[in-house]
């Protein structure tokens, strides 16, 4: 930790006369409003920060370690513990790693179940931050509605692989088994709820001038900053940069629909608002798409060994998760674990660049400025 923050001062303005001295806050490492086990160190002079310190680490589990003594199999599991809120994403990106590795080709109807699911828990995992970056700045109505919402959707996850949080549906060569009997269509009235819901969302808050009084203009950067901290995701479209994994690198299916990737100029809190929640609305009309092609049978998992040995070598994907983008590189000796293996996690990337955002705020910001940033902290300590 930088030992700097650790050293503070007193001193009197030669205006006011007035004399102040410097103050140590030490935020978490507590849950609440840190978004997990997250100590954010702060040196303030009155209301105003003078400098802020993140210290990390106290979730960290050893993932990548971990995996060098797994099956590729038994490595998925892991995969879900990062970031939680959305754990399709993370159990894709594996599979997608090895299966590019073995040049595994995948079932049609196995690839429109895992983009049907990453998209629902882009959704859900969108629902989390809308609640939880609400509960932050002092609203308690919001989080209750988006919970309301998302509980929906773990219900079909519940049913689709039997879990409600930690999902490990993906497996390498397809998903675990297909989907159940009506499940298709509870998904369509799913979308087709979400779509009349989502303008009271914005009634209920959009246009609420405490809300905005309280995010505009603050935790802003431009877009040279956001490309020298290897930013991504909303943090990177909202300064302009139309980037989407989605889009200009498409991976699974998603080159067969139509959808526009939102972006915004001024990279402040408010415009990261409205592109998370204009990506709610992308991703219902993805679904829209893909529910309507929906392949009536099919397989669901490819001609896989029953020992998955990828060949000699190494390999890195990347795809665009809720948070951002997320790669995961291999390097393979041929054998049935992974020699090495390493997450590019954009919730530890993005929250890079919190202490330049905080320097100068007002005390006040500092919870709404990091709420904006969306991060999850098992991704971060991974």
């Amino acid at each position: 930790m930088n030992q700097n923050i650790l050293t503070t001062h007193a001193e009197t303005s030669s205006e006011t006369g007035i004399r102040t001295e410097e103050m140590l806050l030490n935020v978490g490492p507590q849950h609440p409003s840190t978004h997990g086990v997250f100590r954010l160190v702060v040196k303030i002079d009155g209301e105003t920060i003078k400098e802020a310190i993140p210290v990390m680490g106290y979730l960290h589990r050893g993932t990548e370690k971990l995996a060098e003594n797994l099956t590729y199999t038994q490595i998925i599991p892991y995969t879900d513990r990062m970031d939680y809120v959305s754990a399709m994403t993370n159990n894709y990106v594996l599979c997608h790693a090895v299966e590019t590795m073995m040049g595994l080709e995948i079932p049609e109807r196995a690839q429109y179940l895992r983009l049907i699911a990453m998209e629902l828990n882009r959704v859900a995992s969108h629902l989390v931050w809308w609640g939880t970056f609400l509960l932050d700045l002092g609203a308690m109505g919001p989080f209750l509605y988006a919970f309301r919402d998302r509980e929906k959707i773990l219900d079909l996850f519940n049913e689709l692989c039997g879990a409600r949080m930690t999902f490990n549906y993906m497996r390498i060569g397809g998903v675990k088994w297909d989907a159940p009997d009506g499940w298709i269509e509870k998904v369509k009235d799913f979308v087709a709820y979400m779509k009349k819901e989502l303008p009271s969302y914005h009634q209920l808050v959009t246009g609420n001038e405490i809300f905005l009084s309280r995010i505009k203009g603050i935790g802003k950067f431009d877009q040279k900053t956001a490309l020298d901290y290897s930013l991504s995701g909303v943090m990177l479209r909202s300064t302009g940069v139309k980037w989407d994994l989605r889009k200009d690198e498409p991976y699974c299916i998603y080159d067969r629909f139509d959808f526009d990737v939102p972006t915004g100029t001024d990279g402040d809190c408010t415009t990261r608002y409205h592109l998370r929640m204009e990506e709610i609305v992308q991703s219902l009309r993805i679904l829209e798409q893909a529910l309507e092609q929906f392949p009536s049978d099919g397989e669901v998992i490819g001609k896989v060994p029953r020992v998955i040995r990828p060949p000699a070598g190494e390999t890195y994907v990347r795809i665009e998760s809720p948070r951002g983008e997320i790669g995961c590189y291999i390097a393979s000796q041929g054998k049935d674990k992974p020699w090495r293996l390493k997450f590019r996690r954009p919730s530890f990337t993005n929250l890079q660049i919190l202490p330049k955002l905080l320097e100068g705020e007002s005390i006040s910001n500092m919870i709404a400025i990091l709420g904006s940033i969306d991060i999850v902290l098992g991704e971060v300590d991974c």
